[in-house]
């Protein structure tokens, strides 16, 4: 079997886009939470809070005939794409045509507005409203099938729209993908657009935040005064390379990851499963032929949501006992969705290679029926480790968990 490593990254995303930039901002111990007037339009909506991607440019050979397949979601996982690529060395390399590199990318949908020209359509009853590239925009899988037209990639796609675990699958297919020997390097990730119908999914479960006055105070995973979940958005894309390859090219190593376990409930489509969100855990800890000792942090799924929130502690803390840090990015950068298991795994990465794990934003006093682990809390924490887990849960019962090695 063969050993996978991150060679490159590149993400779009509401802390910024650079490492050192995300770092400042988790430093800060400040969110990215911002509240949308234009929300206030929808009638029945609670919600009038996200957390938007920084503003990036484009170059210029993004022109209308290369983006005219893409609406926003394709573009962020593009640009993220290309950045990761430059990172890896590999921006241009003939090896990109050579069907040895593939794709594992999704999120939970294509872009919106692309659907309501559809939903135009039916009211309207004409079709005006569409055009060639309207269902490219819109389908599923738009952002890995842009991503391989725009780079030439003729290898494997492998599509994840799994909602909350759409990047976190993306990640570990791509892994298990290169570690059989099937491809020598994956573009891998997860992206999602930001949008009122992202925010209307939640809302219509009670699932969302609604302290609209104080963007800044919320969410607060964990808390025993959380009150739901802030939509977010971004893109994440990792470069995954067999390593012997990566090291014959003279490539940067970020880290390695080691080990991977997804499984799903079986159960309910939205009631999380302690047992089987533990079970993923241990999966992922096998594979990567690792005690739970060898772990030195936990990044969590931590949406702020009631009973997300306590299942996962629950399941964590059956792991790993109560000596586990832990805390949740998405207090900083609200829930992503289909990006947040590629760009929390990524983040974590970088964390381990800095040796500080920043804290859950707003987090203040643990709800009492959550797991009693070592939750972050406050500042952020120096620790020295090896090894860390990220972990994410989604709607369907689907569980990701994903063993990364900080790289020496």
């Amino acid at each position: 079997m063969r050993r996978v490593v991150i060679t490159g990254r590149g993400a779009i995303s509401p802390l910024g886009h650079s490492w050192e930039a995300v770092l400042a901002h988790l430093r800060s111990g400040r969110n990215a939470v911002q509240r949308f007037a234009e929300w206030d339009a929808y009638k029945g909506l609670n919600t009038r809070l996200g957390a938007a991607a920084q503003p990036f440019e484009l170059p210029p050979h993004y022109n209308r005939k290369a983006t005219r397949s893409m609406g926003r979601v394709a573009v962020m996982a593009v640009r993220a794409t290309e950045m990761a690529l430059e990172d890896a060395g590999l921006l241009g390399d003939p090896l990109l045509r050579s069907g040895r590199v593939g794709i594992s990318y999704g999120s939970s949908a294509g872009t919106p507005s692309s659907m309501s020209d559809f939903g135009r359509m039916l009211t309207e009853m004409d079709t005006q409203s569409i055009n060639a590239t309207t269902y490219i925009k819109m389908m599923s899988h738009t952002a890995p099938v842009n991503i391989g037209v725009f780079f030439g990639l003729t290898g494997r796609v492998i599509t994840t729209s799994s909602a909350c675990t759409s990047g976190s699958q993306g990640l570990g297919y791509a892994y298990e993908t290169i570690k059989s020997g099937r491809q020598v390097a994956m573009v891998a990730g997860g992206c999602e657009e930001m949008h009122v119908t992202a925010a209307t999914v939640f809302d219509t479960l009670f699932a969302t935040s609604s302290a609209n006055d104080r963007p800044e105070s919320t969410p607060r995973p964990f808390d025993v005064d959380r009150d739901g979940l802030v939509v977010g958005e971004g893109a994440c894309t990792l470069i995954l390379e067999d390593l012997e390859h990566a090291q014959a090219r003279g490539a940067p190593i970020l880290a390695e990851i080691v080990g991977y376990g997804t499984n799903s409930d079986g159960r309910h489509v939205t009631q999380p499963n302690v047992d089987t969100m533990a079970v993923a855990m241990q999966l992922a800890l096998e594979d990567a032929q690792l005690p739970p000792e060898a772990i030195c942090y936990v990044n969590a799924h931590g949406t702020a949501t009631d009973h997300g929130d306590i299942a996962e502690s629950q399941a964590t803390q059956r792991i790993f006992g109560s000596r586990m840090p832990i805390s949740s990015l998405k207090s900083y950068t609200g829930h992503t969705l289909g990006a947040c298991g590629a760009l929390e795994a990524w983040i974590s990465c970088e964390m381990m290679r800095e040796g500080w794990f920043a804290p859950t934003v707003n987090l203040q006093q643990v709800d009492p029926r959550c797991g009693e682990l070592d939750y972050l809390i406050g500042g952020g924490r120096e620790i020295d480790g090896e090894y860390c887990m990220s972990n994410n849960f989604a709607f369907g019962g689907i569980n990701t968990s994903l063993v990364l090695r900080r790289w020496v």
